[in-house]
């Protein structure tokens, strides 16, 4: 397979019912980090004005291919017009890629994104925000970035093997049970890696019936003693509605993002 040429749009970005959402940035440069179609990182920055910073955004889907980064895009949009540079990140899935591949290309997008910042001549300082298995993406990448915010994150694959989450996402993705290939549960676990070193938050609605609130509450229990997360827990808010800028917790993320920004700029 060709490599695709670095700065030229693929397809369009797709919403979860795979329709076209059309990109609102006015500038876009699309990057390529593998040879794969889905190993690239559309990067945006906020028109006629320097930017805050630089967020880098992994969308969910539970390793299942028909979700695309294009679900993340009411998010890119509104950070831009906050004034932030956006990367938003796509990645191999589905179970003809298995893990650690996502794992492992979210890194490579990272490293990527961070390298152009300072080839442009911009702060490398990235948020890195990770919905739902992006957030799993996120928390087990959290030492490539300045701080890590994760939104409905899947923390315990095994847990989620065992409650049959997402139609059984994780038996069709893995493909087989953590009784089976325990090794690679645990490396897709961020409640069994080695805690953040970098400020976490930690974003969970109680009507998630995706990932329960209950996952995220066990990751922090695990983290007491090593990690101390900041922690925005909604009793009104479900696995999509987390990653509507239109929702009430929004303004409390982006106002913690600038709070990271800034100590990151005092130091």
């Amino acid at each position: 397979m060709s490599r695709w040429p670095a700065g030229v749009p693929r397809r369009p970005l797709l919403d979860e019912r795979n329709n076209a959402v059309p990109d609102q940035s006015q500038e876009t440069e699309v990057f390529s980090y593998g040879e794969h179609p889905d190993q690239y990182v559309s990067l945006m920055h906020p028109d006629r004005r320097p930017s805050a910073g630089t967020a880098v955004l992994v969308h969910g889907g539970y390793w299942r291919q028909r979700i695309t980064a294009g679900v993340m895009q009411p998010l890119v949009d509104d950070l831009l017009r906050s004034g932030w540079s956006v990367a938003n990140v796509e990645y191999r899935r589905g179970p003809e890629h298995s893990w650690p591949i996502p794992s492992l290309d979210t890194a490579k997008a990272i490293a990527l994104v961070r390298g152009t910042l300072r080839r442009q001549g911009r702060p490398d300082t990235v948020i890195l925000i990770g919905h739902s298995v992006g957030g799993q993406l996120a928390l087990l990448n959290s030492g490539l970035a300045t701080a890590v915010i994760a939104l409905a994150p899947v923390t315990d694959a095994a847990k989620v093997h065992a409650e049959g989450l997402g139609e059984d996402a994780a038996k069709e993705y893995f493909g087989g049970s953590p009784a089976e290939i325990p090794a690679i549960y645990r490396m897709a676990s961020p409640i069994q890696a080695l805690p953040p070193e970098v400020p976490i938050l930690l974003v969970h609605g109680a009507n998630d019936d995706r990932v329960p609130l209950e996952h995220t509450r066990q990751y922090v229990l695990d983290l007491a003693g090593k990690a101390r997360p900041d922690q925005m827990f909604h009793q009104q808010l479900d696995h999509f509605e987390i990653i509507d800028p239109q929702q009430h917790h929004w303004q409390d993320v982006r106002s913690w993002m600038g709070k990271v920004l800034a100590d990151a700029r005092a130091e």
